[in-house]
């Protein structure tokens, strides 16, 4: 989108919330970019966040999400109504979690991280009480979907033996495919929340929610690649903050996250490689002021890291723990040589 229809879309969006909030707008920033579909809107009394998407349907049912949620739960950001296409929400704070959490010390980044996990069973416990779970559209059903999902088993081959190609992909895709009994923010990568002023983690960005498994939030948040906590420790905040009134028992629900998140890290991965080789490495502070794709030597390892620790917890996915565990080496190794003063053989492997 250019700079022509990014003025317009935020005169529109100034507009709107002086007319619905009577007040003037005294400043505005983009908190993702100016091509993102937000805006900081910042008046007398208040600011706010606007959001005009492409798709006012999306905007609309994030909209009935929040006002549900937020009546239950302080997790997310309160709802201030919706102006034809465009929604108003309470702005939870310029401190986006993937930028604040990498900051702190060993242990308020545990505690930090423990926030965040807890906050997403909050979050689902609130849609739950609110009927969500048999309102809104169910998630990954596509069959098209789930066989594309569980062929993503084929990225690690061109860094590794390749275990992970004789997989039974028919059996992998059925075993991704689980009843949706629960609501799913979806997209919980730390670039999604933010700290406030009270240093509380809220979720935003509800635009792709619905309904699923539910663990799928958890693996969104574990195969973000700039998240800087070991798989490990993730696993032991999840166990002691999970919500035994939810759908589900504990270990089958560590089964199937650990499934999910294996083929979830490997759909990071691959984009990763992606976006290496059409615009070469980036910087981990563009990436993270960005919320950008986690395209670094040092992401793609940690991503290799936390796929080997869930792989392994499957007996489906096993076969991948090598894998990835070589494809981790390969990383490495380009971050030793760039360590070692030869940048120029940073390049992204074909």
């Amino acid at each position: 989108m250019g700079k022509k229809s990014n003025a317009k879309r935020l005169a529109r969006l100034i507009a709107a919330a002086e007319a619905h909030f009577g007040e003037a707008v005294i400043d505005s920033s983009a908190p993702g970019g100016e091509s993102r579909a937000s805006w900081r809107l910042v008046m007398p009394s208040r600011s706010v966040i606007g959001t005009l998407r492409p798709n006012f349907r999306r905007t609309h049912l994030e909209a009935f999400a929040l006002t549900h949620i937020g009546a239950l739960s302080d997790d997310v950001p309160q709802c201030l109504g919706v102006v034809g296409e465009i929604m108003f929400q309470s702005d939870v704070g310029g401190r986006r979690l993937n930028q604040e959490i990498v900051k702190l010390g060993r242990a308020q980044r545990a505690d930090t991280a423990y926030q965040a996990v807890a906050a997403i069973f909050r979050i689902q416990a609130a849609a739950r009480a609110a009927g969500l779970n048999e309102q809104m559209p169910h998630l990954g059903i596509n069959a098209d979907w789930i066989a594309n999902f569980a062929d993503g088993v084929e990225a690690l081959a061109p860094y590794s033996q390749g275990r992970g190609m004789g997989i039974d992909r028919a059996a992998l895709a059925e075993a991704a495919l689980r009843p949706a009994v629960q609501f799913v923010k979806w997209d919980c990568r730390s670039g999604n929340a933010a700290m406030g002023p009270d240093d509380k983690v809220r979720w935003f960005d509800l635009e792709y929610c619905g309904v699923r498994h539910g663990a799928e939030d958890l693996a969104w948040l574990l195969g973000d690649e700039a998240w800087p906590v070991p798989p490990d420790q993730m696993e032991d905040m999840i166990v002691s903050a999970f919500d035994a009134s939810g759908p589900h028992a504990l270990e089958p629900y560590l089964d199937y996250l650990s499934l999910y998140t294996t083929l979830h890290v490997l759909q990071r991965f691959q984009l990763i490689i992606d976006e290496a080789q059409s615009r070469g490495w980036l910087s981990k502070t563009r990436i993270r002021s960005r919320d950008d794709v986690g395209v670094h030597p040092e992401f793609a390892a940690h991503l290799c890291r936390v796929g080997a620790h869930f792989a392994q917890r499957n007996a489906l996915t096993a076969p991948l723990q090598r894998d990835f565990e070589e494809a981790e080496t390969v990383f490495c190794q380009i971050l030793s040589r760039a360590a070692g003063g030869r940048p120029d053989q940073m390049r992204v492997p074909a």
